[in-house]
């Protein structure tokens, strides 16, 4: 989610920011949460949640875990994605039912060349 921030903090300077930091094991396809950090009322906002493919769900599930252990209810989640499949969409909508997704599109190939081009690793 962090390629994009600064297009949110560009059109909503006061808004308040937390991070996770989830990574998924390349052969169990695993997500595990490495460091979580959010405002202390997190638990009475709307949260939007960024991710910028969403390939299998899994890392989108943990991180969803992870707001609701800091009590945030899943209807106030807002999970916006540039790229969706529709797999991944599924995945998280049947372990989460009451989340909105937003994305600009759904394929069932997540694009690649996207984190390539913003990391530089083409």
């Amino acid at each position: 989610g962090e390629a994009m921030e600064q297009g949110l903090q560009n059109c909503c300077r006061s808004i308040r920011i937390g991070k996770i930091l989830i990574q998924s094991d390349e052969e169990t396809q695993r997500a595990k949460v490495y460091y979580a950090k959010f405002p202390p009322d997190i638990y009475r906002r709307k949260v939007l949640l960024m991710y910028p493919i969403l390939s299998t769900g899994n890392t989108v599930i943990e991180a969803v875990k992870v707001l609701v252990e800091h009590g945030v209810q899943p209807s106030v989640i807002i999970l916006l994605s540039l790229f969706s499949t529709p797999h991944g969409a599924k995945s998280i909508i049947q372990e989460f039912p009451e989340i909105t997704i937003l994305t600009t599109e759904v394929h069932p190939v997540a694009p690649t060349h996207f984190g390539q081009k913003y990391f530089g690793t083409d």
